[in-house]
């Protein structure tokens, strides 16, 4: 689960680590080639809950193997295209993929692992996010560097390949809401699926009769999902504004050369590890403070950034600094969600999927925008103020968590 999930967020993000050759290439500018990362995002949060809603049924095994295929196609395409259109339409359906594969993994941990593992599970699970956007990315940056930002591309869907051949190998058989197996009883509760995983919901449960009506009810009526969805609006699309435009920021403003940058994105990567498990634990324990604590190391580091990012020292340091705030931020929305919606976490992770994308895609946007129009700094400035106010956020709607 951890490698789809690192497979399909890799794709997503790999733009940002080839946004210049592939934009010389193309004949676009960086802003317009910032397009690849807005358009599967904007497609991934409209798959994300239509997915969970319209194949609540079908088992979750035989859907993510799909959408890892489709992923696997779409990287294909985007490595053969000699026009930008091209790219973006197999971007179309990479964010299909993104969509549907992150919303129904996020929420299965709970049926794979005993509950007292389920945080540990999900810290996994979502260290592929983590990993996808500072191991990924670096990697990607790393083969765009030594042979071309199309084989990048096409690396990405041989791996997502790989991960769909395992993941039909190695994970259970796991139906869909209110779907009778073998193992249902004539009550209608399931007794799992022979992994020591919780039981598939039964036809009668909250879970199995959520839909297109739940989507919409589930943040009306909760406070902390809509709390939740408001935390990851300004975090991931403060953090995109920035990080879209990474590899201008470091060569063009630090001063970082080329050779340098595939190594100093890694050790981002590492960092961005290691925030993801520092975080799990935590999170899931207290998800309120820990994103209260992301938020404000996330935001200061952005302004440390646009206030004294113009040496390579600083660049290089900030940026590490950079990996291991942003790193926890998945993880940590995650175990909110969980907490917040505990009897329909399917639901409330779809909707977290959803705005996580469209965050994705409008933080590119946006950032794309401001650096066209005025200069990389306006991005590192912009990024601050949204995931700085993020902070009240977490600090008031976490106050009933526990100790």
């Amino acid at each position: 689960m951890t490698l789809g999930i690192f497979t399909v967020m890799t794709a997503e993000l790999l733009p940002v680590g080839l946004l210049t050759p592939a934009a010389a290439d193309l004949a676009v500018s960086e802003g317009t080639a910032a397009l690849m990362v807005t358009v599967p995002g904007l497609v991934a949060a409209l798959a994300a809950p239509l997915v969970t809603v319209r194949a609540a049924g079908a088992d979750r095994r035989a859907l993510l193997v799909a959408l890892l295929l489709l992923a696997a196609a779409a990287n294909l395409v985007s490595a053969l295209a000699g026009h930008l259109a091209v790219v973006l339409a197999a971007r179309v359906l990479l964010g299909i993929a993104i969509g549907g594969f992150w919303a129904l993994a996020g929420g299965l941990a709970p049926r794979l692992v005993p509950a007292d593992a389920v945080g540990r599970a999900t810290a996994v699970i979502f260290g592929g996010v983590s990993a996808a956007s500072v191991l990924g990315v670096p990697a990607g940056t790393l083969l765009t560097e030594r042979a071309g930002w199309r084989w990048a591309f096409a690396a990405t869907g041989l791996l997502a390949l790989l991960a769909a051949a395992a993941l039909r190998t190695l994970l259970p058989r796991l139906p869909g809401r209110g779907a009778r197996t073998a193992t249902t009883t004539d009550a209608g509760t399931s007794t799992g699926a022979g992994t020591g995983a919780e039981p598939c919901p039964s036809p009668a449960s909250p879970a199995a009769r959520s839909g297109a009506g739940t989507l919409l009810a589930l943040p009306r009526r909760n406070r902390r999902v809509r709390a939740g969805l408001l935390l990851t609006l300004a975090l991931v699309t403060g953090h995109f504004l920035a990080y879209s435009f990474v590899r201008p920021l470091l060569t063009d403003r630090s001063g970082i050369s080329g050779s340098l940058l595939g190594a100093l994105l890694l050790g981002y990567g590492v960092a961005g590890v290691a925030g993801n498990f520092l975080a799990g634990s935590r999170a899931a324990r207290s998800p309120g403070r820990t994103l209260a604590v992301i938020a404000a190391a996330l935001g200061t580091v952005l302004l440390a950034g646009f206030l004294l990012g113009g040496s390579a020292i600083a660049g290089a340091g900030l940026l590490l600094l950079w990996g291991l705030a942003y790193g926890g931020v998945s993880v940590a929305l995650q175990s909110w969600f969980m907490a917040a919606a505990p009897d329909d976490v399917e639901t409330a992770t779809g909707l977290n999927v959803s705005v996580f994308c469209l965050a994705i895609a409008l933080g590119a946007l946006l950032g794309g925008l401001l650096v066209d129009a005025y200069s990389l700094d306006t991005v590192l400035l912009a990024g601050a103020a949204l995931t700085l106010a993020a902070f009240p956020v977490a600090v008031l709607s976490g106050r009933n968590d526990p100790s």
